[in-house]
């Protein structure tokens, strides 16, 4: 199992707005239930670096491209960063029950 992991530091004026529309995906993925997605996303402790962790096999397309609440945030987002966002892939090499 792969994780895609992007880590973003935020203006301090969006962070509420960027708050609300991480819940707005959370929600739509909770009502659409896409097969085969395990998405999570939190905020660091200084509070304005927001982390979202993808699931992801390898060779995979991304799946939440073409989902419009993520990609609403996306566009949002790129108003929002500080700085620029730094994408990480992560190969599990174990978990106990949290992937």
């Amino acid at each position: 199992m792969n994780l895609l992991m992007v880590r973003a530091r935020l203006k301090q004026d969006n962070v509420a707005e960027a708050k609300a529309e991480t819940e707005k995906v959370i929600q739509a993925l909770e009502q659409a239930r896409p097969a085969g997605v395990r998405y999570a996303a939190g905020v660091l402790s200084d509070g304005v670096t927001f982390v979202a962790l993808l699931e992801m096999e390898p060779g995979q397309e991304h799946p939440l491209r073409n989902f419009p609440a993520y990609v609403a945030l996306i566009e949002n987002l790129k108003e929002w960063y500080a700085e620029p966002p730094a994408v990480e892939y992560i190969t599990v090499i174990g978990s106990y029950q949290l992937f």
